[in-house]
């Protein structure tokens, strides 16, 4: 017979909430597993004694992290999601009937709490994946990845135009030590800009302007063909949306406001050890020194020393080498493109600190320049009456009356480095880096909704990025509990069969000794 179903909401009606919660569920087992009561005490400086009670501490950071798990962009979502599942209501501590906090709350709070709080609870967290034996120090790689910012590129306006006396005096203000009273003067910094630079800017834009004439101009989402101009950068332009965002473009992606996202991670077992917002302009090289001293301090506070750090080229500049000296690190990282071992036709004289050429002529150190773009140069330069008569003289110079040879005044890193990765499988470390950061960083971006910040500002971003690599984290520590419950049961199963076995043999031995004593008895009674 067929059955239909009937519904009649009941007035009253007996219910448990944890009952409805299985034993497995990844919230409940999320539950167990975090600890958050030394919140209470961290938190309570940001609160008086008297007016109304806020949100709980750890209310508010579950709801965050739920947001992240769920891969939800907003606090509004959050809410939403969390009043129509049981398991989550069980996780926050909440009942069914309970009324769950205003999305806005979770904003404000947001930006109530210091940026300190959010790197203790990613420092606890990693703290339980080393009691768990998930990481092991020694090695770790090191990426970064573009988040995009919480601002349009119709914000952008251009900056004001200081004369060079008042930019340098500005940069001499910015040397000095700040005060509370003095943080104005950054953003009024990052909405100015030299005269100097901004003519320097100016013409690599009329060059850009001639080299793509004819390619399709983008459009504004404003419909103003006229409210974006043609080429930006962060030098000329700021965003009045959010001024700590920077423009950057990657091959293949569009051209929008950015932060960068730096993130180091285990080799063992793919466990974010630091993760950390820089400005979008950053060079990861420029990052690197930050990064790895951040690291280093995570895991030593937990009695772990990192020996090796694995990074991509973008990591490779003198600076980031003296850094990984100064911390006696061994790193991995191979030389930018313009980096040459050595120069055909000239020997490197060491001691002297000169250029021999091919026909026995000198090239000695001239003079210290900087770059355009600031790097330090070594100038290396032969004399002219050595070079007149040498009959090798159209292929060396040309028109040229000396030979000039620039190089940096870190190549001394540069060469060790290059010396490294000749003596080991360079194609097995680039296999083992992309292998494991790669997935780390897809997985923050894709499912742990780092893709995108939904604040304003760089301290507000890192927060947001570190819950990310919270989420990141404490799934990692369940899939591992489960991982090991799991072995320990197929152990004990494999144990089991095992025994089943040895006592089945040593049944099978008595049943035949028995036998055997049985016949040997039958025979002497007949003889």
């Amino acid at each position: 017979m067929q059955g239909k179903k009937k519904f009649t909401e009941k007035l009253f009606t007996h219910f448990q909430l944890s009952d409805r919660v299985p034993a497995d569920n990844f919230y409940r087992r999320l539950k167990e597993v975090l600890n958050l009561q030394w919140l209470y005490k961290a938190t309570k400086q940001y609160y008086g004694t008297e007016g109304q009670q806020s949100i709980d501490p750890v209310v508010f950071f579950k709801l965050m992290l739920i947001g992240y798990l769920e891969n939800l962009g907003s606090d509004r979502r959050i809410i939403n999601t969390v009043s129509m599942r049981l398991d989550m209501l069980f996780f926050i501590g909440y009942d069914i009937d309970e009324p769950l906090p205003w999305h806005s709350t979770l904003s404000r709070t947001r930006q109530l709490y210091g940026e300190e709080l959010f790197k203790q609870l990613f420092k606890e967290v990693l703290k339980q994946c080393i009691d768990k034996g998930m990481v092991a120090g020694r090695r770790q790689v090191m990426d970064s990845v573009a988040v995009k910012a919480n601002a349009s590129m119709d914000s952008l306006i251009e900056k004001e135009i200081l004369d060079d006396s008042s930019a340098y005096a500005d940069e001499l203000k910015s040397e000095e030590e700040q005060s509370d009273d003095d943080r104005a003067s950054d953003s009024y910094r990052d909405q100015t800009v030299s005269a100097t630079r901004y003519k320097a800017v100016e013409l690599h834009h009329q060059w850009k302007a001639k080299a793509y004439k004819d390619m399709p101009r983008g459009k504004s989402l404003k419909g103003d063909e006229r409210s974006r101009p043609k080429f930006v950068s962060n030098h000329t332009h700021y965003s009045t949306t959010d001024p700590d965002a920077r423009v950057s473009v990657k091959p293949g992606k569009p051209r929008q406001l950015n932060y960068l996202a730096q993130v180091s991670v285990d080799t063992a077992h793919h466990v974010i050890t630091q993760i950390q917002t820089d400005h979008a302009d950053k060079k990861d090289s420029q990052c690197l020194p930050s990064l790895l001293s951040n690291t280093i301090n995570n895991l030593k506070q937990e009695g772990i020393q990192v020996e090796e750090i694995y990074a991509d080229a973008g990591y490779s500049s003198g600076e980031a080498l003296k850094s990984l000296e100064e911390n006696n690190i061994i790193g991995y990282i191979p030389n930018f493109g313009q980096y040459k071992p050595s120069r055909e036709g000239f020997t490197y004289d060491k001691e002297n600190d000169r250029y021999v050429c091919s026909q026995g002529k000198y090239l000695p150190f001239k003079k210290l320049i900087t770059t355009s773009l600031g790097y330090k140069m070594k100038v290396y330069r032969s004399s002219s009456k050595d070079c007149g008569h040498c009959k090798l003289r159209s292929v060396c110079i040309g028109k040229s009356d000396f030979k000039k040879i620039d190089d940096t005044v870190d190549k001394h890193l540069y060469d060790r480095m290059h010396a490294r990765l000749q003596a080991v499988n360079r194609e097995k470390i680039r296999q083992l880096r992309s292998s494991t950061v790669e997935p780390v960083l897809g997985t923050l971006v894709n499912y742990l909704a780092m893709r995108r910040v939904n604040t304003r500002g760089i301290k507000q971003a890192n927060k947001c990025i570190l819950m990310s690599a919270i989420a990141y984290s404490l799934k990692k520590l369940l899939k591992w509990e489960q991982r090991k419950r799991n072995t320990a049961v197929m152990a004990m199963k494999k144990a089991k069969k095992s025994l089943l076995f040895y006592f089945l043999v040593l049944w099978r031995s008595m049943n035949a000794y028995k036998t055997l004593n049985t016949t040997l008895v039958y025979k002497m009674i007949n003889q």
